[in-house]
């Protein structure tokens, strides 16, 4: 009698500080793709011969000033992944919940590959650097490693459809399906387009970070 008595007292004390908690590691998934792209738009503007048009931000992690750009790749994925763990606790119980965390813990770990595997110079970037691009292996694992990553992003965003649906936010549950059609658009269109390309990747990294602020919001009504 004792122990039942004392159980739900005991348990009081947890119940208020785990939303909190949760939001405020789902708070690095929200943080993570704005950083991200101001760090690489800053350098695209401050690196000698960086060309937007012709000129990926990962390859801001070649040259002498590189690290900036590595060190962008780790905190980004660690973000992410922290992200993830607050999404996972945020939707407990509910749909996307493990899906959902678990595809964007594999897009965070992706970050983490671009900066062990640096992409290739080329395109006159850096500095000296030949127009044509000679594929190496470290600039295939990173291409490789981004490829997973962003599909596992567009899978995220579908799967992410769901929640919204359930707490009634239609127009945001449309959005998440609609947001990785552009994505890919972008990356197929990255041969003809290298702006394309950056404007589908950072599309995707600001939606989900729209999505994890209002899903850690908690239940709202569709705006």
């Amino acid at each position: 009698m004792t122990d039942m008595l004392s159980a739900p007292h005991n348990a009081l004390p947890t119940a208020p500080t785990s939303r909190p908690a949760a939001r405020w590691a789902a708070a690095g998934g929200v943080v993570a793709g704005p950083l991200f792209l101001a760090v690489g738009i800053a350098q695209g503007f401050a690196r000698d011969g960086f060309d937007f048009t012709r000129n990926a931000i990962s390859q801001l992690a070649l040259g002498p000033a590189g690290w900036i750009q590595t060190a962008s790749f780790v905190l980004t994925g660690a973000l992410l992944i922290a992200g993830a763990t607050g999404l996972r606790r945020v939707l407990r119980g509910g749909p996307g919940a493990t899906w959902g965390a678990a595809l964007v813990g594999v897009f965070g770990v992706s970050f983490w590959v671009a900066a062990a595997f640096p992409a290739d110079a080329g395109a006159g970037f850096p500095v000296g650097a030949p127009e044509e691009t000679v594929m190496s292996g470290h600039g295939a694992v990173h291409m490789f490693g981004g490829m997973i990553g962003y599909l596992a992003l567009c899978a995220a965003l579908v799967v992410l459809a769901r929640p919204l649906a359930a707490r009634g936010l239609r127009g945001w549950a449309v959005a998440s399906r609609a947001v990785p059609v552009a994505v890919l658009a972008g990356f197929m269109a990255s041969a003809a387009s290298v702006l394309a390309f950056t404007a589908g990747a950072g599309l995707g990294l600001l939606w989900l970070s729209a999505v994890t602020a209002r899903l850690s919001a908690g239940a709202g009504s569709d705006k």
